[in-house]
């Protein structure tokens, strides 16, 4: 893994030296896909276009947010902000990195939740994008257009948190093939006929359910909180 991680620090070095206009690209890019902006965005617009993509999305958001804590718990994952330190790479070698207000998140890092809650909770938009405009024309390059818009936004997100040192390159791309992995199976499968107590019980009971394992491992003396 040292060399895998090292690899991911040479990466991140080369991301931060690249021409200085990039810098607040991938700064907006990794603010645009923070988990949060599901909830507080996302969803808000998905539901004005269409009731069922909404709920869709709020629906995937809430899962992949709550299975994003369960792998971290499993998976640990360094956070390379820290490992350069802490391994005694930054003493053995030469290490230009720069530091960000973003840089110092704590918790295990694998897989990226930004990667992975994004990738999951926009599959249901990229869908209806893709079904609305394969209506609208018989190009196959507009056809695709939702699709590569998706993936090319997946691809910023992943680069833009290895440049500010939140995660190494193989933690994003777990994030990425988990989230679009979880949009494809699960969006068909979503409760858009229930009432909002069933949204309220199924929250409870993944937060309940995360405490619980969360004890459990502690427990059995795993430290998840290292």
């Amino acid at each position: 893994m040292d060399a895998l991680h090292a690899a991911g620090i040479r990466l991140a070095e080369a991301l931060q030296s690249g021409p200085p206009w990039l810098e607040p690209l991938w700064i907006s890019v990794t603010s645009l896909a923070d988990p949060k902006r599901v909830f507080t965005a996302w969803f808000p617009l998905a539901y004005f276009l269409d009731r069922r993509v909404g709920v869709s999305v709020l629906w995937l958001g809430l899962l992949s947010e709550w299975l994003n804590v369960i792998l971290k718990w499993f998976l640990f994952g360094e956070r390379p902000f820290w490992w350069v330190h802490e391994s005694g790479l930054a003493s053995k070698e030469p290490v230009v990195l720069r530091q960000f207000p973003v840089s110092c998140e704590t918790g295990p890092g694998d897989p990226s939740g930004h990667c992975m809650i994004t990738g999951a909770a926009l599959w249901p938009l990229v869908t209806a994008l893709t079904a609305l405009v394969s209506r609208r024309s018989r190009s196959l390059v507009v056809k695709l257009s939702p699709v590569g818009a998706y993936a090319l936004l997946l691809l910023a997100v992943g680069l833009s948190r290895v440049f500010v040192l939140a995660h190494f390159p193989h933690q994003v791309v777990i994030g990425i093939l988990a989230g679009a992995a979880l949009g494809w199976g699960l969006q068909a499968r979503t409760p858009v006929a229930h009432t909002l107590g069933f949204f309220v019980a199924v929250a409870l009971a993944l937060l309940l359910s995360s405490l619980a394992l969360h004890s459990l491992v502690i427990a059995a003396g795993i430290d998840i909180d290292w």
